[in-house]
């Protein structure tokens, strides 16, 4: 317990949490505000605290995973959050401190190794989280299978609602008429690159890493009769030829990893027409470059980053690619995350059915940080929309709000 009280009276402030040691030893931490969460972690085994303390992340993660703690009072989302909760992203002390020399060259070089995301790794990475089995999927995501942020007009939508709106949103902002290209970069299941052509009557290539995400967008395709105008193709989008009047990446961004950037929007610079629009919707950090924590890297996202503004900008201003619209979702996510985990919650006997308790244990554990990343950590995504030439775009937003209320009408 003595690691615990060098630890936890750092983290909990507010409310209460009681640890219980697996030989009955009590002690509580926080202030008790009975306006905040009271709960309880009784550890199972006598090593939990010190694999804890030793690497929190990393740590508690798989103690959770291995059943070697459990939460009393709630459940580990409410734990997850309640410990992030208690030093928010925008809490900390008004004079901000600067690191040393070596401080600083020490983070940045993890950061390098951490982020660098090699490109004959690519499809194995994306391999190790979207080729999981379909059903999956399915038991958590909404009808459309959309496995990225919402767009929550109100947060009392219901999911489908607001994944539908998230693609009128995007739609609205790719500025698109009847009969224009689209090349949709990391396409997941498809249903970006159907809606295009079902509400603006255009004709799109969506590409993915992910055999079994490809099966499934084809199939979709050729059930709704448009596969002559919806093609899907297992490829790198470095691998494309050819030219499109307009780009849309939607979660993909995050596979790409920093050593990437510039030669991304070089890439999507020639891809594009001259009067080409692009738009990037991606999971960001609203502070300075990082790291992907070990056990994500390790469980659920291998190679996966989530960048900066500012590692995106750097890149993309050197690729004579003009940004013209910035968006910041900053609760979005938080929303469609909590969705998700109530789903797979209420499928617990399904998932492991198909995998195993240990898996559903890391799929909530999962589920339940990217929550608290989203509520209180320092993790929003950013939705960028870029040009080749100026004068392509109206000169205010008016054309996004209209075109929305449009799309929106047409379901």
């Amino acid at each position: 317990m003595w690691l615990f009280n060098r630890l936890l009276p750092k983290l909990i402030r507010k409310g209460r949490l009681t640890v219980i040691t697996h030989d009955g030893q009590s002690s509580s931490y926080g202030d008790g505000d009975p306006a905040w969460p009271a709960l309880t972690m009784r550890l199972h085994d006598a090593q939990v605290a010190r694999d804890i303390v030793r690497d929190p992340r990393l740590g508690a993660g798989e103690a959770y995973m291995d059943g070697r703690y459990s939460i009393e009072g709630g459940d580990i989302l409410d734990f997850v959050t309640f410990v992030r909760a208690n030093r928010p992203w925008e809490s900390g002390s008004s004079a901000l401190e600067r690191k040393g020399m070596a401080a600083r060259a020490g983070a940045a070089l993890v950061g390098r190794v951490n982020r660098f995301n090699q490109r004959r790794t690519s499809k194995a990475n994306v391999a190790h989280h979207y080729d999981l089995s379909d059903r999956l999927y399915d038991l958590f995501l909404d009808r459309d299978r959309q496995y990225s942020c919402a767009y929550w007009t109100d947060p009392a939508n219901t999911l489908e609602q607001a994944q539908t709106e998230k693609l009128g949103h995007i739609a609205a902002k790719l500025h698109l008429s009847p009969g224009q290209t689209v090349l949709d970069i990391g396409c997941g299941w498809g249903g970006m690159a159907l809606y295009l052509n079902r509400t603006c009557d255009v004709d799109v290539l969506g590409i993915t890493l992910s055999e079994e995400q490809l099966k499934v967008a084809r199939a979709r395709a050729e059930a709704a009769g448009v596969s002559d105008r919806v093609k899907f193709a297992l490829i790198d989008y470095r691998d494309v030829q050819g030219r499109f009047d307009r780009i849309v990446s939607v979660g993909m961004f995050e596979h790409v990893g920093p050593a990437h950037y510039r030669e991304f929007f070089r890439t999507c610079h020639n891809k594009l027409t001259p009067q080409g629009v692009m738009l990037l919707h991606t999971i960001g950090r609203i502070n300075k470059p990082g790291t992907t924590d070990a056990w994500t890297r390790k469980y659920i996202f291998p190679g996966g980053y989530s960048p900066s503004l500012s590692e995106v900008m750097k890149a993309s201003e050197r690729n004579k690619l003009m940004i013209t619209d910035v968006e910041v979702l900053r609760l979005h996510y938080a929303y469609t995350l909590r969705e998700w985990y109530e789903r797979v919650q209420d499928k617990r006997a399904e998932i492991e059915a198909l995998y195993d308790a240990r898996f559903f244990r890391m799929w909530s554990f999962y589920l339940a940080g990217a929550t608290a990343a989203f509520e209180s950590g320092g993790m929003v995504n950013f939705q960028l929309q870029y040009c080749r030439d100026r004068r392509t775009l109206p000169i205010t937003r008016d054309y996004m709000a209209d075109a929305e209320k449009a799309l929106r009408a047409k379901g």
